[in-house]
């Protein structure tokens, strides 16, 4: 787990990207444990889906915690059939993370970020590990990943 926190950190640091990395003992895998974990409300949390598309390219598409994400959307968005969700073997494979943690940068990946998270002045997303979470505004969070945004929840 260590492993996972030092790559972020190196990562963040590596970009100089203002961000607040927390490494708590609860786990934070569901957007309500890790707003309990650090005491704070659910608005501001982000959800990561990792899709596979049919050639096997990494897809990330961030949403705000309450919403789902749509495999149609995502289709259409890119212009490709449906992508399938990740496994979680394939998570950490593609992103160096396990599932549950993975951030919303610093991984190669084509980054869609709903609009709904970009009404947000900063977001929590994954830290690294079940057990961790990144505070970082959602511009830099955008200029790191190069997002694009459009809508993708269903």
């Amino acid at each position: 787990m260590e492993e996972f926190h030092s790559t972020i950190n190196r990562f963040i640091t590596e970009n100089n990207i203002d961000a607040i990395h927390f490494v708590l003992r609860e786990s934070c895998h569901s957007v309500q444990d890790a707003a309990k974990a650090i005491n704070v409300s659910q608005n501001n949390f982000v959800k990561n889906i990792c899709f596979l598309d049919n050639k096997e390219q990494l897809i990330l598409a961030i949403v705000r915690g309450e919403d789902r994400v749509s495999t149609t959307r995502v289709g259409k968005a890119l212009d490709i059939e449906r992508p399938r969700l990740a496994t979680e073997d394939e998570i950490l494979a593609q992103t160096g993370f396990p599932a549950g943690g993975v951030p919303s940068f610093g991984f190669k990946a084509t980054f869609l970020v709903d609009p709904k998270v970009t009404q947000l002045p900063y977001i929590y997303t994954g830290g690294g590990s079940q057990f961790s979470l990144i505070k970082v505004e959602t511009n830099s969070m955008l200029l790191t990943n190069k997002g694009q945004v459009i809508r993708i929840r269903k």
